[in-house]
């Protein structure tokens, strides 16, 4: 691919199918990113004003934007725009995905920080103090209200400032941001790692970077203690905990036991997929993500996904992880469906055939397997899994985490450009330079219907 021709590329509509009408650049992507991340801010400073009775400036960063509120609007842009006009699957979209972008940046903000930044504890039906039930239903209402009636509105704005205008202001939008983001991150981390009370840290701040410095991390710290006022202690962050047992590999939900899991769970879902196949259908068949091995991306990603989110809640009732599991793995695999139609232009299964499926992605029956796969792999699957992964010698069991990831990057890497290539082959397009030469000669479009069988191509 030239560069004329990703810059056209990166010009392209990013969002919805054609019958919706709603089709986004990624110029307008990132002026919507900034326009709901500094609606978000406004939100929860009102939020904050309202129930701590005086003005605290909110969010992780100093600047008023609250980055989640941005991501999550794209998010959903970019992968519920194709159901605009399902007002009742689009709010429970909506609610799974805002509810999920909320548990996992509760849950990053506590491992990075320490401790939690907000508690919803004292709300009915919560989970595990992160989301509960009462905001869930509030950040789907707002979603779709957002979407269906105020985002169009938003986007003729948008169009109607000058080109070269917009992108200067972008530049310096993301300038800043990229800056607030940085000096944050960079004094809690720092303050994470001295372990000492916040104020024992602004001195040692002052006496290593100059008060300047000093000055910025003060600032922070009390924009932070006025804003989440339950962060406010007087022993500062809790010491660190100590380090992993010695001798033992991937103790606990590390980094190197979930590299693993998704190996394993990438390998296990693509045989469970083409057995499933066989039993139903007759006739064996390709069911990899990839070109080199039996490896399912999709379910290796649910496998990781599913462990973060609920490694501390696997002694749950096994009806709480089915509904989890079934409600999550559905609204992942229609993210994963519409992805792969975006950025390769391609569908890897279709499901319309089926009742109660929603546009082919989904289907009721898949999603109830989703539940059971949920609540097999907790219950039985992953703690054998784990008890097994231990006891891999830990400097071995390092070094081929390490050579696994290598391995899958260039895989996936090899595999996206070749399937780029394979829809531009159906496309008609012809190869250009050397490289697109080369994945013709060596990923041949019968090579690649035998490792995707059941991929149609969508443009």
């Amino acid at each position: 691919m030239t560069c004329e021709n990703f810059v056209l590329y990166c010009r392209k509509p990013l969002a919805a199918k054609e019958d919706t009408g709603l089709t986004y650049t990624g110029y307008e992507l990132l002026w919507f990113f900034f326009f709901y991340a500094f609606a978000g801010w406004v939100l929860e400073v009102v939020f904050a004003t309202f129930t701590n009775k005086k003005l605290a400036n909110r969010g992780f960063l100093n600047g008023p934007f609250c980055p989640v509120y941005g991501l999550g609007m794209c998010f959903l842009l970019v992968f519920f725009g194709g159901l605009l006009q399902n007002l009742f699957f689009l709010f429970v979209g909506s609610m799974v995905v805002t509810s999920l972008l909320e548990l996992l940046t509760g849950r990053l903000l506590e491992k990075l920080y320490g401790r939690k930044w907000w508690d919803y504890s004292d709300y009915k039906y919560n989970y595990g103090g992160y989301v509960c039930l009462r905001f869930s239903l509030i950040w789907a209402a707002g979603a779709v209200v957002l979407m269906r009636w105020l985002n169009p509105f938003v986007a003729q704005v948008i169009r109607l400032i000058p080109p070269l205008v917009g992108r200067i202001v972008l530049a310096v939008l993301m300038v800043m941001l990229a800056c607030d983001f940085l000096v944050t991150t960079k004094v809690v981390l720092m303050l994470k790692k001295r372990g000492r009370r916040i104020q024992e840290f602004t001195e040692g701040v002052n006496r290593f970077t100059g008060r300047m410095g000093g000055v910025i991390a003060g600032l922070i710290q009390r924009r932070m203690t006025k804003a989440f006022p339950h962060l406010r202690e007087a022993d500062g962050l809790p010491a660190k905990k100590g380090k992993e047992e010695s001798g033992v590999f991937a103790k606990g939900c590390c980094f190197h036991k979930l590299v693993w899991l998704f190996f394993i769970g990438a390998f296990l879902g693509d045989i469970t997929e083409t057995i499933w196949c066989y039993v139903t259908m007759g006739k064996l068949m390709s069911r990899s993500s990839v070109v080199y091995g039996p490896f399912s991306v999709v379910w290796g990603l649910a496998v990781v996904l599913l462990t973060l989110l609920l490694d501390r809640y696997k002694d749950k009732p096994d009806r709480y992880i089915f509904i989890f599991g079934t409600v999550v793995g559905g609204a992942y695999e229609y993210i994963c469906s519409v992805f792969t139609e975006l950025v390769f232009g391609t569908v890897f299964w279709d499901y319309s055939h089926l009742p109660f499926n929603l546009g082919g992605r989904i289907n009721l029956l898949f999603c109830f397997f989703w539940g059971i796969a949920a609540l097999v792999w907790l219950k039985f699957v992953y703690p054998f899994l784990s008890r097994l992964i231990e006891k891999v010698p830990k400097k071995a069991g390092t070094w081929l985490s390490f050579c696994f990831v290598v391995f899958m990057i260039l895989n996936m890497a090899i595999s996206a450009l070749a399937l780029s290539r394979y829809s531009d082959r159906a496309a008609g397009k012809q190869a250009e330079n050397g490289f697109e030469r080369f994945l013709d000669e060596h990923y041949t479009d019968e090579r690649m219907e035998r490792i995707y069988p059941n991929a149609k191509m969508t443009s």
